[in-house]
């Protein structure tokens, strides 16, 4: 028993404190919402009030709608990756 208190010890001295990225997912967020917001202006539309039924008809808008969803994902990503 003593062994395995002295291999447990050892092991909690020898890692490094880390925490997963929330704030580094939240920033990743924010950018994806910044860039998305830029392309509906650039297309003459406002971001959030755009119907989907719009969006899907306008190529410019789904091309925008796509990438932001595929930028999302990749934020998922930096949620779960560690950060020192």
């Amino acid at each position: 028993m003593k062994q395995v208190s002295v291999f447990v010890f050892i092991l909690l001295l020898s890692t490094n404190l880390v925490s997963a990225g929330p704030a580094a997912s939240g920033i990743c967020y924010a950018g994806c919402a910044g860039v998305t917001v830029a392309c509906f202006a650039a297309a003459g539309f406002t971001f959030g009030t755009v119907p989907g039924a719009v969006i899907a008809a306008t190529p410019a808008l789904a091309t925008c709608n796509a990438a932001f969803g595929a930028c999302e994902a990749a934020c998922m990503a930096a949620f779960f990756l560690p950060t020192p």
